[in-house]
């Protein structure tokens, strides 16, 4: 809900970023991730958002409150209190806070465009609910104080017009003396960042004590950064501050260039593990079936909450946490030159979700995952072939010989090469809210041309092999490994509709599709999904993933192959390796590379690591893309 004013389309599009906010938090408190009964009285329209919404907007409103809550306990014994809450829109802060008893001696402001202001104030009148909360208007609220109560005044004032803002806040009867709390709740971004710092100095300069709580977003120079700019470009609401205050360490020396003594900052990936319980986390975590991982911690490294205070004593730290996410620069050993050879908009190539699989030299078969097709976006039915001929590549779809329902567009499945003919599909899922899918056959013609995509075609053949119940997941793993001269495939991981990750195994005869059972034995891995496993030594190299708790591991596992049976052993690397998941894996002589994934360090995106299996020496390295060969 951002206030700038660079013209009345833009005004009203920034108002339309804080009804949507609106909505958006009325349906995260319908299914109980905030604990809110005033939101549906002051949302008029209500509209059920996605699963990865709700956790948005839960995180949010988590963090506002943490700081909020923790303003009012560490000024209890303080006369008198004000806040004021800078673009509060259809907010219900002030309403929750009264309803818990927490007002006892604090003033609460709210600020917002004038017709937002007027229509709020409507609504509060309107409802019984809202208005013998706040008590009976003083006056006809025919001003720019469009409400006024006992411990409540609703004013309705262009943000980025200082002059104007203090004259309001000075008639409404703000103290510039008493103990101040600001809320910028996705606020200050949308006004020119001369008028935001303008306010933000005003507010050091004005109060003799007073505090700061800021709610925003930030790198915008990685992809999803660019996606973030131009969703709110799109919607007419430009992101201002992104550009001269990219990062946590930015925003943090902007406010005490600005006259404000302590400042803290974290993003929500470190919020989440540090200041939210781990019985709440738990309790977010299973409010309805969820499988947007990487796009929820991508979010969440992308927003941050600040806190900054003058004048308080004690100080106000309500961001302490009680342990630290990293989040500094990662060191880098040097980069890694990659050569990009289509375009990244060639017909079948963006998706995600996705598996491929090297069916022989120079070809690569892709199957399901999430992208577009046929102008939609969904998951992905065809099949995707890329082949290298003459130094270049080649993309096209295969050609299916059934087209029954045995695919079902599935996501976070497995493909293992088990012959130059054939292929086995292991789990994956339409809905994170359905069981997983089972086993499928891919068969190809041996005789098929490689050069030439259109000759590439796969016949599916469905399976119900007794080994089935190893095949009800998704997010897992599926390596060729080799025992006594046998070949098999070893199922790892992953997780289901009923458990949200999983560390039990299995070892399928690669023909026969049968389970057998050969020992294991050492200490067993963490259990995990969306880790990387890869074959070597007749073993398994297991890297990363995301446990239990929904946090990122940084563990290497090799099983190693006994005369008996399997060890698990642990890879000790150093420095150790930064945890991350949902990466792809590759060893070569003796080396397993790393490659992209998501990690919870916000100043860099995963490039390659490169983890020497016998040393345990472990490097990262950017990638610096090149183009060549563009069709």
């Amino acid at each position: 809900m951002g206030r700038g004013r660079p013209g009345a389309p833009r005004a009203a599009a920034v108002q339309g970023t804080g009804g949507s906010s609106a909505v958006s938090k009325c349906s995260a408190a319908a299914r109980g991730y905030i604990q809110d009964r005033f939101l549906r009285l002051l949302v008029g329209r209500r509209r059920r958002r996605a699963p990865l919404i709700h956790r948005g907007y839960y995180i949010r409103a988590r963090a506002v409150d943490h700081c909020v809550q923790d303003f009012l306990l560490k000024t209890q014994s303080h006369p008198r209190t004000q806040i004021l809450s800078l673009g509060a829109g259809f907010d219900s802060l002030y309403f929750r806070l009264k309803d818990m008893g927490l007002l006892h001696h604090t003033m609460v402001y709210e600020v917002d465009f004038p017709n937002v202001a007027h229509q709020k104030a409507a609504l509060i009148k309107r409802m019984e609910e809202l208005s013998s909360l706040v008590g009976s208007s003083e006056g006809e609220g025919l001003g720019v104080i469009t409400f006024s109560g006992k411990d409540y005044k609703l004013l309705g004032v262009d943000l980025s017009e200082l002059s104007q803002l203090e004259r309001v806040l000075e008639e409404a009867g703000l103290n510039t003396e008493i103990t101040t709390l600001f809320i910028a709740e996705v606020v200050l971004t949308y006004m020119e960042n001369s008028r935001s710092d303008a306010l933000i100095q005003w507010a050091a300069e004005h109060f003799s004590r007073a505090c700061f709580l800021l709610y925003e977003q930030m790198h915008p120079e990685d992809p999803f950064g660019h996606v973030m700019q131009q969703h709110f470009n799109q919607l007419n609401s430009t992101l201002h501050s992104v550009a001269q205050y990219p990062d946590c360490e930015a925003q943090q020396k902007r406010f005490l260039a600005k006259g404000w003594t302590e400042c803290s900052v974290m993003d929500m990936n470190e919020f989440f593990t540090c200041c939210t319980p781990e019985d709440e986390q738990q309790r977010v975590q299973t409010l309805e079936p969820f499988d947007e991982y990487e796009e929820w911690h991508l979010k969440c490294s992308h927003y941050f909450v600040l806190a900054a205070s003058k004048g308080m004593e004690p100080s106000w730290t309500p961001l302490l946490p009680s342990m630290r996410v990293p989040h500094g620069a990662v060191g880098m050993a040097g980069s890694v030159p990659a050569v990009r050879a289509m375009h990244s908009d060639t017909s079948g190539l963006r998706r995600y979700g996705h598996r491929s699989v090297l069916l022989k030299r120079d070809v690569i078969l892709t199957t399901g995952g999430f992208g577009e097709e046929d102008g939609q976006h969904c998951r992905m039915r065809n099949f995707h072939v890329l082949i290298k001929h003459a130094g270049c590549w080649k993309a096209g779809c295969v050609k299916k010989e059934n087209t029954d329902k045995s695919w079902d567009e599935r996501l976070y499945h497995t493909v293992s090469r088990v012959s130059n003919s054939l292929a086995l599909v292991v789990g994956g899922r339409t809905s994170p809210s359905s069981a997983g899918l089972g086993m499928l056959w891919l068969k190809f013609h041996e005789t098929c041309n490689a050069l030439d995509t259109g000759d590439i075609t796969v016949k599916l053949v469905s399976l119900q092999p007794a080994a089935e119940p190893a095949a009800l997941r998704w997010r897992h793993s599926t390596t060729e490994v080799m025992f006594k001269g046998k070949k098999y495939l070893f199922v790892y991981g992953g997780r289901s509709a009923l458990e949200p990750v999983l560390g039990d195994w299995y070892f399928l005869h690669a023909q026969e599709l049968s389970c057998t059972g050969i020992p294991v034995e050492g200490p067993i891995p963490e259990s995990r999904h969306s880790h990387t496993a890869c074959s070597w030594k007749g073993g398994v190299v297991i890297a990363g993933g995301l446990g239990a708790a929904e946090q990122p591991l940084g563990s290497v596992f090799f099983l190693r192959e006994l005369e008996h049976g399997f060890q698990w052993l642990t890879v000790e690397t150093h420095p150790p390796l930064i945890p991350r998941y949902s990466h792809t894996a590759h060893v070569h002589d003796g080396k397993l590379l790393l490659v992209g994934g998501v990690w919870f360090h916000t100043s860099s995106v995963p490039g390659i690591t490169v983890i020497d299996l016998m040393s345990g020496l472990c490097l990262d390295y950017m990638i610096n893309v090149m183009y060549q060969c563009m069709l």
